[in-house]
């Protein structure tokens, strides 16, 4: 599990599959996120560092935009309302998720899954745990990368992300943040392509 508190300005930092890493942010920095092979969705979550219950939120934003999902220039808010991080650049299809919760142990076993198997949620706690940090829930993720459709009765599907080799999202701090990557681990459904992989990110 990676732990990093905080990294040298344009040093690109390699997040390996199915795994998750904590980052300290201050106000008015931006980290990038890169989709190093394509296919990979990127569980996001972002808090207050002095109130970690106070966090970003997938609920608040959504009606903040009148829309589903974010596109460049759209700012993300906690459950306070307040903006915690902006959408500075993407350079992907735009094609990102707000709707589905964070894989976790009973997903995998509702799955078929017999044993263990790694998850967002577990990936979230061990990554704040390793900078002494932890949240008192599991708040819904950005999931970045990830392609749900919404087709006009309702349903929607998991669907292989429209993400290529080496795209990237770019997101500003509005507030000084820890913000929390997981590379996440489905290999069940469609999510990931059925083979999760490595990404890259850096603060610019």
């Amino acid at each position: 599990m990676n732990a990093v508190t905080s990294i040298h300005p344009g040093e690109l930092v390699r997040l390996p599959a199915r795994r998750g890493v904590a980052i300290r942010l201050k106000q008015g920095q931006t980290i990038k996120l890169v989709n190093t092979h394509g296919k990979q969705v990127v569980d996001t979550w972002a808090f207050n560092p002095q109130d970690l219950c106070e966090t970003m939120s997938m609920e608040h934003s959504r009606p903040f935009w009148l829309k589903l999902n974010p596109c460049k220039g759209d700012s993300l808010v906690t459950n306070k309302r307040r903006k915690i991080l902006t959408l500075t650049e993407d350079t992907t299809p735009g094609v990102h998720d707000t709707l589905v919760a964070a894989c976790d142990p009973t997903r995998y076993v509702q799955l078929g899954v017999v044993g263990h198997h790694d998850s967002c949620k577990e990936n979230l706690f061990r990554a704040l745990d390793a900078v002494g940090l932890v949240t008192p829930e599991t708040p819904s993720p950005l999931n970045l990368f990830m392609n749900v459709p919404v087709h006009p009765d309702g349903r929607i599907e998991f669907a292989v992300p429209v993400s290529e080799p080496g795209q990237y999202v770019c997101l500003k701090a509005e507030m000084d943040a820890i913000v929390v990557f997981s590379a996440c681990p489905q290999d069940i459904t469609a999510v990931n392509g059925m083979r999760p992989q490595d990404v890259h990110y850096c603060i610019i």
